[in-house]
């Protein structure tokens, strides 16, 4: 592939659902690009509004899974070069300028992985598997493109990729209830791709993976070392590997 040795211009793509208390600080990172595109999938709340005050292109879409509305997203943007953005995720002036000067000289690659700072209950974990927590989300369209999953959706691209210095942000989980409320619809999600690629539900699935999730999270990756937030944060998705499995269970059993 071959891209102009003229500046790069730039869109902004974010997938939103119910998300104004998030979408404005996301948004008002990234005004310096050249293009925001935000789809949303039928927001009843302020999200749509709180958009409109930093693009015009704000989109209804019907919610079709996590890959293919990010990349009914990515289709709808005008450039090239394509930022995915999460609606809780923030652009640093330092990512921002590590951005713009890759797109102001010829990229040599056609996707960068760029790290995620995540924060759970207002914390950076630095631990438990949580950093650099590296994902592609710089990419060029015609290269790249998002596997159409139904949740844990990741950019697959035809070509080199390279990882950026700097991180973006992640507010994540900003509440217990929130990570409950998101816990029962991801599970939901990621028992229906298990039913969707053939797999089967054994009883050993509820007994050994939600302990083995806790021992890598907590021993392992160091989640210790975060003090109660560390416990928490590894107890939760201990239970969320339970549930989603137990969920897989309940799936199979009504199919069956």
């Amino acid at each position: 592939m071959t891209i102009s040795k003229s500046r790069k211009k730039l869109s902004v793509v974010v997938i939103t659902l119910n998300e104004e208390e998030e979408i404005g600080a996301c948004l008002e990172g990234v005004t310096w690009a050249d293009e925001i595109v935000v789809v949303d999938s039928g927001s009843s709340d302020r999200t749509i509004e709180i958009a409109k005050k930093y693009t015009d292109k704000v989109i209804h879409h019907d919610w079709a899974g996590f890959g293919a509305q990010k990349n009914f997203a990515v289709d709808c943007a005008m450039h090239d070069w394509v930022l995915s953005l999460d609606a809780d995720e923030r652009v640093t002036p330092h990512l921002r300028e590590e951005i713009q000067k890759l797109l102001s000289e010829t990229p040599s690659c056609v996707a960068y992985r760029i790290a995620r700072k995540n924060y759970f209950l207002g914390q950076w974990i630095r631990y438990a598997g949580w950093y650099p927590d590296y994902t592609i989300r710089l990419f060029h369209k015609k290269e790249g493109r998002f596997c159409e999953r139904e949740v844990h959706e990741t950019v697959q691209v035809n070509g080199v990729t390279a990882f950026l210095q700097h991180p973006l942000e992640h507010y994540t989980y900003r509440s217990l209830a929130a990570f409950h409320a998101r816990m029962g619809r991801y599970a939901a999600l990621a028992a229906r791709q298990m039913v969707t690629e053939g797999r089967r539900f054994h009883v050993h699935d509820l007994l050994a993976r939600p302990f083995w999730t806790f021992v890598r999270m907590y021993l392992l990756q160091q989640g210790f070392r975060e003090g109660v937030s560390g416990l928490l944060l590894s107890s939760l998705y201990a239970y969320y590997t339970f549930f989603k499995y137990a969920t897989l269970w309940e799936l199979q059993r009504v199919k069956g």
